[in-house]
């Protein structure tokens, strides 16, 4: 198996580089914050105090989650849009910082990762959830920078709001994931950083790409 990790905070584009490495090598893509956004989607739909360590994990026996047909499904139904308003990482960032919400995260990522090669994204999968994956990136960008992105991504999917609430949300995040007590985020001892300040999206791709084929040659 040949595993890819991909960390890095809110709106560094890793998610999108992730998907792309995916389409080009032909490999199967797990999108970690996915199963955090259910979660917190899962929560805040039921009226469960997301601050509440013991209510989250005390519901967390009533979720189910699948992937199929590279689709993700909360007790059977199937979940898209509803998790990819700007509030919903928001969720995801409070959900990550209980240790039973993260163990039945891994949990899903290592059996898929037991089974194929996959990228995967996420915010401790070299650190954490995938340490002896051959391949570690950790993708990074000034707060401005990931502000931009990540409004924009909104406004294109229709979702009215100002710029500065972005920028808060991502600082917002950005130190509850940095400063959690489990797995905060991190670069790995061996990842590679990737800076994508003043560079567009295939000129980092490109970059990646012929990492992992020297990565893989190697092996």
């Amino acid at each position: 198996m040949f595993h890819i990790a991909l960390d890095g905070p809110a709106g560094s584009g890793k998610s999108t580089l992730a998907k792309l490495i995916s389409e080009k090598l032909k490999i199967f893509y797990v999108d970690s914050g996915a199963l955090y956004r259910i979660i917190g989607f899962y929560m805040k739909k039921h009226e469960i105090d997301i601050h509440s360590k013991n209510d989250v994990e005390q519901n967390l026996k009533n979720i189910t989650m699948e992937l199929k047909n590279d689709s993700y499904y909360l007790n059977g139904e199937i979940i898209k849009e509803q998790i990819r308003n700007s509030e919903s990482g928001y969720y995801a960032s409070v959900v990550a910082k209980y240790d039973k919400v993260r163990n039945k995260v891994n949990e899903i990522i290592r059996n898929i990762s037991s089974l194929k090669d996959i990228v995967i994204d996420g915010r401790d999968i070299g650190t954490v959830v995938l340490p002896d994956a051959e391949v570690k990136f950790f993708v990074t960008a000034s707060v401005e920078e990931r502000a931009k992105r990540r409004h924009k991504e909104l406004l294109s999917k229709g979702e009215d709001i100002l710029f500065e609430k972005v920028k808060k949300e991502i600082l917002k995040r950005d130190a509850n994931d940095s400063n959690r007590d489990i797995a905060p985020l991190k670069p790995a001892i061996d990842s590679i950083i990737i800076d994508t300040d003043n560079k567009n999206i295939y000129e980092v791709l490109e970059e990646i790409l012929i990492i992992i084929q020297e990565k893989k040659n190697g092996f």
